[in-house]
């Protein structure tokens, strides 16, 4: 629906397009492994993190309840401490910290999904209900194609 000359209160509908997925520069976490993969990320969330490391590390312990140490959220940004891999409560508790939400999707992509704001679920179950409702709407027009055929089929036999 385009604008009205003049009118700069009307949205254009066909002009809006949803943002894209947080997620992190692919030449900034490729690596050979899921593991290392997950420390690039885990690096990289610290780098662009306001922060200092030893501010995140005390804001995660505060957020769980258990010590975290500025060494031990080193250890989980390095390729090279393999037994240090970040648990997946200290991964959500990093993303609550930094609100880099970029460690979910790179979780999520393995499974072939997306990390979106919960201010987007409506759109998406718009969508959802338009698909839905196209589906219903395809197979109705093929039902009444076949009706259609059955129709003349049985007119023609009765003509014989």
């Amino acid at each position: 629906m385009a604008r009205r000359g003049g009118d700069d209160r009307t949205l254009d509908l066909l002009a809006w397009q949803p943002p894209e997925p947080q997620r992190y520069a692919e030449e900034r976490v490729r690596t050979a492994t899921l593991r290392d993969r997950i420390s690039r990320a885990v690096s990289e969330t610290l780098k662009d993190c306001e922060q200092t490391r030893a501010d995140v590390a005390r804001a995660m312990g505060e957020w769980l309840g258990e010590d975290v140490s500025e060494n031990m959220l080193n250890a989980y940004a390095s390729q090279g401490r393999e037994e240090h891999t970040i648990p997946y409560l200290r991964l959500l508790a990093l993303v609550q910290v930094t609100g880099d939400t970029r460690l979910l999707q790179l979780g999520a992509e393995l499974f072939d999904t997306t990390v979106i704001e919960n201010r987007l679920k409506p759109f998406i179950e718009i969508g959802m209900r338009f698909d839905r409702r196209n589906r219903a709407v395809a197979i109705a027009q093929e039902e009444d194609r076949e009706i259609d055929v059955a129709i003349r089929t049985i007119r023609k036999g009765a003509r014989q």
